[in-house]
């Protein structure tokens, strides 16, 4: 009698090859090494949406009847879309077996959840977030993954991607600072102009021209108030001649 390896390992290892020789936009996906029927995805977020620049990490859980059964989908990573650690409801989720097909692979499912991801419709699982909110949840996702263990034993050439780009960010944060402080001890920085970590620029300060500035606002001053005193002057000569 010959053993047959379960219909859901055998499946899931066909993906996972499919998917090493033919990658998905966007996305990065392994098992555990212990226990097949667990794998971890990252999502990075496209160029053109509210999410470029964050890493999103999160799990699928298939079954043993997988892929006659679709898996349950958590987000692991804050992104403003999606709770996170809840199940998420979408069609090619366990919350709807009915519309399930077993033609499925784990490429299909991460390329469906990436697209729900980029829409707006709701549904269980789903949040509501302004887009400076996204903005902010896609900049923290590089510190929040860097301090999970198995994000950081299953995507270790995404780790590099990440501390390079907190590497440059911090290089950036510290050349703000130095063009602030130039600033406020009133020195004029070689460039002008220095772009800060946000995008906004600062722009270094020219004291020459502020003192220029306020001689000539004292100036001002200076004329309109002898033009009063005289204007007074003569109308107090006139009202006392009228007196006499």
């Amino acid at each position: 009698m010959t053993n047959q390896k379960p219909t859901a390992t055998c499946r899931l290892k066909q993906d996972y090859m499919r998917l090493k020789r033919d990658p998905v936009p966007y996305i990065t996906a392994e098992p555990l090494p212990s226990n097949i029927l667990e794998w971890h995805y990252v999502i990075k977020g496209p160029e053109d949406s509210l999410y470029y620049g964050g890493y999103y990490h999160g799990t699928l859980l298939f079954t043993k009847e997988f892929p006659f059964k679709p898996p349950s989908i958590y987000m692991t990573t804050p992104n403003g879309r999606f709770k996170t650690n809840k199940r998420l409801c979408l069609s090619i989720s366990d919350f709807h077996p009915d519309t399930w097909n077993p033609a499925w692979s784990v490429a299909t499912i991460l390329t469906g959840l990436l697209s729900f991801m980029l829409e707006t419709t709701p549904t269980m699982g789903s949040c509501e977030t302004t887009p400076y909110e996204k903005r902010r949840y896609a900049q923290q996702s590089l510190e929040f993954n860097m301090k999970n263990e198995v994000f950081q034993e299953l995507f270790p050439e995404i780790c590099e991607e990440i501390n390079e780009r907190l590497q440059k960010i911090e290089e950036q944060r510290k050349q703000a600072a130095a063009s602030a402080e130039d600033g406020s001890n009133g020195t004029e920085s070689t460039a002008g102009e220095t772009e800060t970590s946000d995008g906004s620029v600062f722009v270094a300060g020219r004291s020459g021209a502020d003192d220029s500035n306020i001689w000539h606002s004292l100036y001002t001053n200076l004329i309109v108030l002898v033009g009063f005193v005289v204007f007074a002057l003569i109308v107090h000569y006139v009202i006392k001649s009228m007196n006499i």
